[in-house]
């Protein structure tokens, strides 16, 4: 034998340790929507426990999860989990754009023409509800009554005052203070801002010409806040203000909601019911990536400020989209009373199954 194997022997063998130990991977980046912060964090962790354990969570899957080159093979137990920032819907579409994370989630739809243009896929996830929040002592939860016109035009700066006849004539049997309203609105580019601000260009012809619809607005009044969180702070602490934010979060911390009117007439409460009655009229398959808002149904039953979670990703198959889609399409099988219990309303099975095949037929 080589007299030099001896000492050769031991980093021969630190080597080819070397060679078979698990290299940690990289956690999933998403970026985008606050609204769906809370489910995203849940989803989240239980994606990080499943890849600790080292399971497949699609190894029984169908569709593109897995595909032809061993993306259907077990995860690394070494694998990284999800890593989301809530930086805003805006935001999110911007930084998938950029390329900068895995994923973007918005409220907002990109147009259809827009996803192709940029060679990404969209899809939803879930379903919620913008609750308009107050805080006026001694109005309970459900028992203050908005149109879409009196709301656009609190937030056009038309009515100033709670005690405004237009909002006595909504509400006769509520004592409402003779004070300024105090508006609140989202300050940074939101998702929740997009489908709030569809309702009232719905209701209002003014709005709509003066104000319009998108992520930002030039907002005629009120001030801006940060975030879904800053609307909560805002309206929790200044009383006789008025605010909008994802109903779970309302519900969490315990702001009330008004009744809000539907194109039907009909004041309805953002509820589990009425959120589900306004998705259940969406043409998920007859949309080209699902570029699709809630805010104009027609159901009695429906909430008129429903909102859903899009999911904007890459097209490109490789490992890490097919990671990602691992992740949706166990949020979306396994993991849907997440979405139940922290306010919102999971997707139908149909729709689910839609979504599968659309990931099949897109990713190139």
């Amino acid at each position: 034998m080589d007299a030099s194997m001896p000492r050769l022997l031991p980093i021969l063998l630190l080597l080819c340790l070397a060679s078979v130990t698990p290299v940690r991977a990289e956690a999933l980046s998403g970026a985008g929507s606050t609204f769906a912060f809370p489910l995203l964090s849940q989803w989240g962790a239980k994606f990080q426990a499943v890849e600790e354990s080292g399971m497949d969570i699609a190894a029984s899957l169908d569709g593109p999860l897995a595909p032809e080159g061993g993306l259907g093979s077990p995860l690394s137990p070494w694998a990284g989990g999800l890593d989301y920032e809530p930086v805003g819907s805006l935001g999110g579409i911007m930084r998938v754009i950029a390329g900068a994370v895995d994923f973007g989630a918005s409220e907002r739809p990109l147009p259809a023409e827009e996803v192709d243009r940029h060679k990404l896929m969209q899809f939803p996830i879930v379903t919620g509800g913008v609750a308009v929040v107050f805080n006026l002592p001694g109005v309970a939860d459900g028992a203050l009554r908005l149109s879409g016109a009196v709301l656009a035009d609190i937030y056009l700066g038309k009515v100033t005052s709670w005690s405004d006849p237009a909002l006595k004539a909504l509400n006769p049997d509520v004592t409402l203070p003779d004070a300024p309203i105090d508006v609140v609105h989202r300050g940074d580019g939101s998702g929740t801002t997009y489908n709030f601000a569809a309702y009232l260009a719905d209701a209002s012809g003014d709005w709509r010409e003066r104000v319009g619809v998108d992520t930002e607005l030039k907002w005629p009044v009120g001030r801006g806040v940060k975030g879904s969180g800053g609307i909560v702070r805002s309206v929790a602490a200044d009383r006789n203000s008025i605010g909008y934010v994802e109903v779970g979060q309302a519900r969490r911390d315990g702001l009330p909601a008004a009744l809000v009117e539907n194109r039907a007439g009909e004041f309805r409460a953002p509820s589990p019911d009425s959120i589900a009655a306004a998705a259940a009229g969406a043409d998920w398959a007859g949309s080209r990536h699902h570029d699709l808002l809630l805010t104009g149904a027609t159901d009695p039953r429906a909430y008129p400020i429903a909102a859903t979670v899009h999911v904007l990703m890459p097209r490109e198959t490789g490992p890490t989209s097919a990671r990602t889609l691992r992740f949706f399409d166990d949020a979306l099988t396994h993991w849907r009373r997440d979405a139940v219990d922290l306010g919102y309303v999971p997707l139908p099975d149909e729709v689910v199954g839609q979504i599968r095949s659309y990931w099949k037929s897109t990713q190139r």
